[in-house]
């Protein structure tokens, strides 16, 4: 009889986007059980995972009545099915999901860490979010930075020992499906609609931004670099949604995105490789990461990545090499950076040359799964 495995995350999409395939791939192992909220959306993910679904609402905000009703219920489930494993990404899910599991005397709790909102808080918050982490530490056998440089900043911080903390493979974690994120896999004539649909010509250099639309991505920065450009045959794509009620933009840069006539907004893609198909650039000036998978996925699909100089992006990103590295924050450096890209023809060609290959040597997505394979199968051990 196959072992009991909880894999759990805040929202749906983070199980069908940042883990992609990978239940899928522990149930040929485990039994494995999706947990997150949002029925509807969870029930669509778990069976395109082919997985068992429980749902337990949660909310991203800080809502302690939410939150206290949320531990309850994921205890009772816990006591009930009896599982050895319990895995949980994004910081809400973690401290929910590992309290629980603590409580319920499961053997074996696993998080994984993929960024920390903490990092851009100040005062009591950011109080309070050291303290939210510490909790899920304690609570955790095993944590899973996604980058190695966050590893040394949950170091510094002394969340927990460093016997307890293990980065899988090379990072990342879910790895990237190198033959799903190719160009070779997409028809040419798809992606020569969706340039004409979106009103772009063959002449036209199009960077290209992947993610939410929110402050911590660097949209404020990226908007005002860009509109430093104001190059006719220059265009900025901006994919993804924005969360007005969680991290709005600045009226002055929502006033940007829809006055520009070089500034294509599609909102959110289920299928972000045609978007990638059409571009020559990925932009993306996060303040913090985990290991994020947009520039693993523009680079699969040979694109050249300007990124900030933080820990994700630039174990991804070699300065020079398949990419630009820019600091956080700064607006003169990223337009110098884009403008460079655009201008300099042979530099922009060395950068592209390099970029799938750099993500196919260090990131193929079979090798992240088997990493963590290896870790559940040590729990058998370890009891």
């Amino acid at each position: 009889m196959k072992k009991k495995l909880i894999r759990i995350t805040t929202i749906p999409i983070s199980l069908e986007k940042l883990l992609g395939g990978q239940l899928s791939y522990m149930n040929t192992y485990y039994e494995v059980t999706a947990v997150s909220s949002a029925y509807d959306d969870l029930k669509r993910v778990a069976m395109q995972e082919g997985v068992s679904f429980h749902c337990v609402p949660m909310t991203r905000a800080i809502t302690p009545l939410q939150d206290l009703i949320a531990l309850y219920k994921m205890y009772v489930y816990f006591r009930k099915t009896r599982p050895e494993i319990v895995h949980t990404h994004t910081p809400k899910a973690g401290l929910i999901g590992m309290l629980a599991a603590y409580l319920a005397r499961v053997p074996h709790r696993l998080h994984t860490v993929a960024g920390l909102p903490l990092l851009e808080s100040s005062g009591l918050r950011r109080k309070m979010l050291q303290f939210v982490e510490k909790i899920t530490y304690q609570c955790a056998t095993k944590v899973y930075p996604n980058s190695f440089g966050l590893k040394d900043i949950i170091l510094a911080a002394q969340f927990c020992a460093t016997t307890k903390l293990n980065v899988l493979a090379n990072g990342s974690s879910n790895g990237i499906n190198t033959a799903h994120f190719s160009t070779a896999a997409l028809v040419p004539s798809m992606v020569q609609d969706l340039r004409s649909s979106l009103g772009l010509k063959t002449s036209d250099f199009v960077f290209i931004f992947v993610g939410r639309l929110v402050a911590d991505k660097g949209i404020h920065e990226l908007v005002a670099a860009f509109s430093k450009l104001n190059q006719e045959h220059v265009k900025l794509l901006l994919v993804g949604s924005f969360e007005p009620d969680l991290d709005p933009l600045r009226k002055e840069t929502l006033v940007k995105i829809d006055t520009n006539s070089s500034i294509i907004s599609v909102g959110y893609q289920a299928d972000v490789r045609p978007y990638f198909a059409l571009s020559h650039a990925l932009v993306f000036p996060s303040y913090r990461e985990g290991f994020p998978n947009v520039v693993m996925q523009a680079g699969s699909m040979e694109l050249p990545c300007i990124v900030t100089d933080i820990n994700g992006c630039n174990e991804i990103i070699m300065h020079g090499e398949n990419g630009v590295i820019v600091p956080v924050k700064d607006v003169e450096a990223l337009y110098v950076a884009m403008q460079k890209i655009v201008q300099d023809v042979s530099f922009y060609l060395q950068l592209k040359r390099n970029s799938r290959t750099k993500i196919v040597t260090n990131y193929e997505q079979c090798v992240v799964w088997e990493s963590l394979l290896a870790e559940y199968q040590k729990c058998k051990t370890d009891v």
